[in-house]
């Protein structure tokens, strides 16, 4: 019988076979949303067939997702208190640029924590896939944050282009914005950048890289301590945004916390 994350997985992949159906497509349809974010055809189709997937499987679930189903609603019919949430196509500036790091993820919450995680990045050929508990991986890969010499000179500062907009940051690494909030914590979670900061990043974007940290031995909060787990009934969570700041250990959190301020 198919485990959850083994389900997760496939339909990660999936999506993602859709989405490089897509992908470099000259004629591809696009638009802006309320927050100047693009979507494009190809978010629309993923988050479709996403949704309709897991409500196929687990017609029991909640599913909460970034272009289709952005308000959550609680509903106390259902037993086991399970929400998926889904971002179909993380990195859209990436991929409609043609740009290769863009990605699915799919997290699915129990008792309103993230319990099982994967991100799916095709072009790139790696699936990061986690559960509680259980560990993490990139492919088969079982990733464990190591102690970091702060002063390696290959450590880096991995951050989204508003971070510089919103925040006054004086982070000591050389700096990498890679256009995909997920990767951007998920190169915390392999060991490839020392810091991560997301300034804008929503419930979609964070939900899998959560545990992902946490299980690889690193530290994730919000850069204003706000709580995004367990979710709130009636939130529109396209209009809330979590500042949310990774780091390879609690101790360089800590520090990269206080050389983040934000701006009047």
């Amino acid at each position: 019988m198919e485990t959850t994350l083994e389900f997760a997985v496939r339909l990660a992949r999936q999506a993602g076979d859709l989405l490089l159906g897509y992908f470099k497509k000259s004629d591809l349809s696009s638009s802006y949303k309320s927050d100047r974010s693009i979507v494009t055809e190809a978010d629309l189709a993923a988050d479709q067939l996403i949704t309709n997937t897991i409500k196929d499987h687990y017609p029991d679930n909640l599913v909460l997702s970034e272009e289709l189903s952005p308000v959550y609603l609680d509903q106390n019919t259902f037993t086991d208190n399970s929400l998926w949430i889904i971002d179909p196509l993380d990195g859209t500036t990436n991929f409609s640029l043609g740009l290769p790091i863009w990605g699915i993820i799919l997290t699915r919450l129990i008792d309103g924590l993230p319990e099982t995680a994967v991100i799916n990045f095709p072009v790139l050929g790696e699936v990061f896939s986690v559960q509680k508990n259980q560990g993490a991986f990139l492919n088969q890969d079982r990733l464990e944050i190591r102690p970091n010499d702060p002063k390696q000179s290959r450590s880096f500062f991995s951050c989204c282009s508003r971070a510089y907009g919103y925040y006054q940051v004086d982070i000591p690494y050389k700096i990498r914005i890679l256009g995909s909030a997920g990767y951007s914590m998920c190169a915390v979670a392999r060991g490839s950048a020392i810091v991560s900061f997301e300034a804008r990043a929503k419930i979609w974007d964070i939900a899998a890289p959560w545990l992902l940290i946490k299980e690889a031995g690193g530290a994730i909060e919000t850069l204003d301590y706000s709580q995004p787990f367990p979710l709130q009934s009636g939130c529109d969570y396209s209009n809330q945004s979590f500042p949310t700041l990774a780091a390879i250990n609690s101790e360089i959190l800590s520090r990269a916390r206080r050389k983040i301020i934000p701006r009047d």
